[in-house]
Formats: structure tokens, C-alpha cells, sequence
């Protein structure tokens, strides 16, 4: 019985996902064999959500239900976000004295145009190689010789059921490209096993920062295998950051990168975010760069005087308005913030997707953080 507020909430989200779209495009203006098609398209929609998402990320791990699944789930946030504003605007038109069946026909009609191109638009966003964000931040007591240091930031590529190998060998070259000293995965590497997504993240060990590699595990790690991709990214030359730190130097000056694991982590014996282990026995001198998948964990970074946050999760919300649900847990959506009087927090809008292969509003990105002495 315990289950069954779970189960009654995952069938009733695709129902209320379908029900306003199916009112707006169909029961408003549709008669005989088109209302009749019409709706038998929108209940097999709400029999397929639930079906394929079970099937892609249940036991059964179907990569092609989760790709049915994941993008059914897009579309019809899609459809059901533009239907909304769609009918708010029916109300205006009704205000102004224009009458139905027009007023229904303008709304779907607008409905089904804006959110055909952005679904299409989105899809493009989401499967494109992602733009270069480049940002100059100031570090206090950053020494002399690492002003102008080049750190390119990866985060939450979920490599997943669509095989993205392309894409992913097109991210290390660009990567490359930028000439980064230092490199760093924020999390959220793969949804998978290691067996079965290795293909896709194996590109990553061709990355090439002389300075070093970092990567710390996000929330999916966890979903999935945390110990086998921290061992597989060893692997390819990238130092997993659980809890500890490394220290940089060049000539008498030092940068620490640290490393904390995601919160999620603490269902897994041995894991869980440790701020104190992560910085024990670094140098007090010495500015500490710090990733940490979720921008909430910037405020025990502030109190430990952390220099520069880097982190990943939020995706910008990736499709819009869904940012309004990650504000409601996040303090930050996307860019540079400061936390308390000497901590900063670059929150990257993220390298690849999740779930949907859609993105609407909330452009990927590859970033380059030049660290700048101040």
C-alpha cells in the first residue's frame, strides 16, 4: 500500500500533461472522424508515457522505451506549457469580442505552430555540440603564476540510451581547442553501467590539460554504478575527487582543486559529500577551487572559505519553464554568483541532456573559467 501514492501520481502526470493539450488541439474544435483520431492519439499518449518510462529506467533498462519514453515526456511538457499560455490568450481574445469556434481554431492553431517549432528547435539545442562560454573570474590571493590559468568545465553529459559516440568525440575536440590547463567533470557523467555507456564517455580520456583532469560523481552516478565510473574514469586519466584535494603548483605559488561527492551519495557506504576531509591538510595560503555538482552546497563551501564553486545540476531547466521548479531546490540557475563575502559559484547550464532531447531556453555550454589574480 505504501506504493500506491507513487503509483497513482506516476499514471495521473501523463493524464494531466494530456488533458489540457487534448481539450486545446482536439475537444475544442474537432468533430466526427478528426475528434474521434484526435483523441485516440492523446489516450494512446497516456498509455505510452507511463509504459515506456517504466520499461527505459525500471529493471528492464530498454534503451529504446527510455528514448520513447524520454522524449514523449518533452513533447508533451512542451504541448502542455504553450497550451496553457495558449488559453490564456483565448481568454484575452474573448475579452476583445472575438467568439468561438474562431477563438478555439486561433488557439490551437498557435498552440500547435509554436510548439511544433519549438519542439524542433529544442531537439537541435540539445543534440548540437555545445557552445564555448568563456569567463574571466577573479580570484583573491591568487598568485601571479596561475593568472590567466585556462579551467574548461564539462558537466552532466548523460551519456545514455541515444548513442551519442559523434557528439562526444566532437566535445574533446572543441574541448582541445580552448587549450585548458586544467579540466574538470562536475558530475553526471552517464545514466547506465559502465559496460553498456563506456563507448560514449571513452573520448573523454583524449582530453588534454597539462595541469590535470578532475571529476567528482553527481546524483545519476548514483542512480546507476558510482564505483565503476569512478574506477573507469581513473582509468582514463581523470583524478576522481571524493572528498580530497590536489594541490597545484607552480613556482612558489599553489591553487587547490577539491572534490566533494554528490548528496545523494550517502545511500552508498563510504559515500556522501565531507567538506572538512575534502580541504584537511591543505594550505590555509592557498585559494581552493572546489567542484561540487549541486550549486546547494555552495553555503557549507562559503562557510569553509572556499575561493570559487564550480558546479552543474540544474541543466539552465532545460526546457522551459521547468527552471521554476529547479529555483524552488537551487539557489542558482545558471552563471557566476557570490555566497557570503569571499565565495563565488559558477553554475554551468550543462553539457549534454537528460531524459528529453530537448532543450528550450536553456542553451548547453562548454565552459572556460580564465582565473584572473584579485
Amino acid at each position: 500500500m505504501k506504493y500506491v501514492p507513487r503509483l497513482v501520481l506516476f499514471l495521473a502526470i501523463p493524464a494531466l500533461l494530456c488533458a489540457l493539450p487534448w481539450w486545446t488541439l482536439i475537444g475544442a474544435i474537432a468533430s466526427g472522424p478528426l475528434l474521434f483520431a484526435g483523441s485516440a492519439l492523446f489516450v494512446a499518449a497516456v498509455l505510452a508515457l507511463p509504459a515506456a518510462m517504466y520499461l527505459g529506467h525500471g529493471p528492464a533498462q530498454s534503451d529504446a522505451a527510455s528514448v520513447l519514453g524520454d522524449t514523449l515526456l518533452g513533447v508533451l511538457w512542451v504541448v502542455f506549457t504553450w497550451s496553457v499560455i495558449g488559453n490564456v490568450a483565448g481568454l484575452a481574445l474573448a475579452v476583445g469580442g472575438v467568439a468561438d469556434p474562431m477563438r478555439s481554431r486561433i488557439v490551437a492553431a498557435g498552440v500547435f505552430a509554436v510548439s511544433a517549432v519549438l519542439v524542433g528547435w529544442g531537439v537541435y539545442e540539445a543534440r548540437r555540440v555545445p557552445r564555448v562560454r568563456t569567463l574571466e573570474v577573479a580570484i583573491p590571493r591568487l598568485g601571479p603564476a596561475f593568472d590567466g590559468l585556462r579551467l574548461v568545465v564539462l558537466t552532466d553529459t548523460h551519456f545514455a540510451a541515444l548513442n551519442r559516440l559523434r557528439w562526444s568525440e566532437r566535445v574533446v575536440a572543441l574541448v582541445n581547442e580552448q587549450r585548458p590547463d586544467i579540466a574538470c567533470h562536475a558530475g553526471d557523467l552517464a545514466d547506465g553501467s559502465v559496460a553498456r555507456r563506456h563507448p560514449q564517455v571513452d573520448p573523454l580520456g583524449k582530453v588534454d590539460a597539462p595541469l590535470g583532469r578532475f571529476y567528482i560523481t553527481g546524483n545519476h552516478e548514483y542512480f546507476g554504478d558510482a564505483p565503476g565510473w569512478i574506477e573507469h574514469m581513473a582509468g582514463l586519466g581523470w583524478q576522481p575527487l571524493r572528498n580530497r584535494h590536489e594541490t597545484i603548483v607552480r613556482g612558489a605559488d599553489r591553487l587547490v582543486i577539491a572534490g566533494i561527492d554528490d548528496p545523494t551519495g550517502i545511500a552508498l557506504a563510504g559515500h556522501g559529500p565531507d567538506l572538512p576531509a575534502a580541504l584537511d591538510g591543505a594550505d590555509p595560503d592557498a585559494p581552493v577551487v572546489l567542484l561540487a555538482h549541486q550549486p546547494r552546497q555552495v553555503a557549507d563551501a562559503a562557510k569553509a572559505g572556499v575561493a570559487l564553486q564550480i558546479s552543474g545540476h540544474t541543466h539552465g531547466g532545460q526546457i522551459w519553464p521547468f527552471h521554476y521548479l529547479v529555483r524552488l531546490e537551487q539557489p542558482v540557475l545558471a552563471g557566476l554568483s557570490r555566497h557570503g563575502a569571499h565565495t563565488q559559484l559558477y553554475t554551468s547550464r550543462g553539457t549534454g541532456f537528460w531524459g528529453p532531447q530537448l532543450r528550450v531556453f536553456a542553451p548547453s555550454e562548454i565552459t572556460v573559467l580564465v582565473l584572473r589574480a584579485g
